[in-house]
């Protein structure tokens, strides 16, 4: 065998482990009880420190390195390009840090599951700042011998070639625009009349509810399944998709969209190539590049206005007839503006300033400018800012709502909103290649829509630079002018 095929081998034995490792993480999420935490935490720490192992070893860096002045077709260069950069980011952490790291994150997380329900900003800060103080040695250790800043290293883990230079760029002229944009269609909003569903709605109800919209916009259950989490999120591995959300008897909205949300999550992984599953090369491209799944289907089609003849039916069917589901009036709710706590409760609209303000206090957080004890008082100036709401004392729908603080997974937030602007111009380019498309869209005839991203983006996997993707994607590189003209012609008709 090839040093290249000795090294995929190599990937292949990993990616077992990390198949375990993710329905571990999920169950962990999702079933386990409260106290099972501790042994599960422990058990997680031992496999990460197995995987660092395998990934660290230095066979595997020979393999590597062999491989590179071997004869290799244009896919096999890729996937030396992405096995060679997961080695170099292993190999920058420490066997110790990486245990650490994740006894810290699921101690915190599963502490913050119960301090966040009781408001407990004191019990939840004592965790996090453990949780910081590894973060920021991860980060040390791999912006070490780079060009980058700490912050930039660790969002290079999620969105490759990141840099804060471009984030800022991207969010200084979301900030120039967003907020009288916002301000203009709230005051729009105001002048039309929302029928507001009239619960509650039965978590069973919500639940078949749905299944049966995953099922309409195409996830594969055969290949993976729905439960309940604290905070909804999209787990497991391509062959095994476990997708979650969280019910609120008042509110129905909030869980369907979050389905919808993992959904477009779920289909991306479940149309990654499966000729190279368990290669790099068959991994999303970036968690920019995920949500910008998540946030098509979320955004992009499920509140298209058209889309609401395809909900109807379906939420007369789980939840029965009542005016407030005429489709009119349903696009009208899955449209609707407003200055709230909870991100992920925002509209599109919003939705920006919320990751902003999170970008804002986590990259001086991880570059020793702030401390945990500082996340407050910024929060609190920054909901004032943005929206204009105050969150003083409120830590449960401030700063303790999110999840991924207490993972650990600083530089994630940006990725977000990259999301949001990829989906834009997703869509965007949609309309350009694919004729009629809002009107299929109120049909329900979805399959073109659905090829387009499986051509496009599901099957190239991580063939491609992220950059280079793009392009192929939309013939242009990323354009955040298509997401403002997104907004305009939606809310600003």
């Amino acid at each position: 065998m090839t040093a290249y095929e000795d090294a995929c081998g190599h990937f292949r034995r990993m990616d077992n482990f990390v198949h375990l490792n993710a329905i571990t993480r999920w169950d962990q999420m999702a079933n386990m009880p409260p106290q099972g935490n501790e042994a599960r935490s422990q058990a997680l720490a031992e496999l990460e420190g197995l995987l660092h192992e395998m990934a660290t070893s230095a066979a595997l860096g020979a393999l590597l390195k062999g491989a590179s002045s071997e004869p290799l077709d244009d896919l096999q260069r890729a996937n030396l390009r992405e096995m060679t950069r997961a080695w170099r980011t292993a190999t920058a952490l420490p066997d110790d840090l990486v245990k650490e790291m994740t006894l810290a994150g699921s101690r915190c997380e599963h502490a913050w599951r119960t301090q966040r329900s009781q408001n407990d900003w004191q019990g939840f800060a004592s965790n996090l700042r453990e949780v910081v103080r590894l973060a920021r040695e991860q980060a040390r250790c791999l912006a070490a011998g780079t060009d980058r800043s700490p912050y930039e290293a660790l969002m290079d883990l999620y969105e490759p070639g990141a840099r804060c230079a471009d984030i800022d760029r991207l969010f200084a002229d979301l900030k120039t625009w967003l907020p009288a944009l916002m301000q203009e269609v709230l005051q729009r909003q105001q002048q039309r009349s929302v029928i507001a569903p009239q619960g509650p709605f039965p978590k069973s109800a919500q639940r078949a509810l749905g299944l049966e919209t995953m099922q309409f916009i195409g996830f594969n259950f055969a290949a993976g399944r729905l439960d309940e989490s604290a905070h909804p999120f999209c787990g497991g591995v391509p062959q095994d998709v476990r997708l979650t959300t969280r019910y609120n008897e008042a509110d129905f909205l909030g869980a369907l969209m979050g389905v919808i949300h993992e959904t477009g999550h779920g289909r991306y992984e479940q149309n990654l190539p499966r000729e190279w599953l368990g290669l790099p090369l068959a991994q999303a491209r970036s968690m920019g590049i995920h949500e910008s799944q998540s946030l098509s289907f979320e955004m992009q089609l499920a509140r298209h206005p058209g889309f609401a003849h395809c909900l109807r039916p379906l939420l007369v069917r789980h939840l029965g007839e009542q005016p407030a589901f005429e489709a009119e009036n349903l696009a009208r709710l899955l449209t609707r503006a407003r200055r709230g706590l909870i991100r992920v409760d925002a509209d599109e609209v919003s939705y920006p300033a919320h990751v902003i303000l999170r970008y804002e206090i986590e990259r001086p957080l991880i570059e020793g400018q702030i401390e945990v004890e500082d996340i407050p008082g910024l929060w609190d100036a920054g909901m004032q800012q943005f929206f204009g709401l105050d969150t003083r004392g409120n830590y449960r729908d401030g700063c303790m709502q999110d999840v991924h603080w207490a993972q650990g997974l600083f530089g994630y937030f940006p990725t977000y909103t990259l999301g949001a602007l990829y989906a834009a111009q997703w869509f965007a380019s949609m309309r350009r290649d694919l004729s009629g498309l809002d009107e299929h869209i109120a049909r329900g005839e979805l399959g073109g829509l659905f090829d387009w991203l499986r051509d496009r983006i599901w099957s190239q996997g991580s063939r491609w630079e992220t950059s280079e993707l793009v392009r192929r994607a939309s013939g242009e590189p990323l354009n955040a002018a298509h997401f403002r003209r997104h907004l305009e012609s939606r809310y600003l008709p």
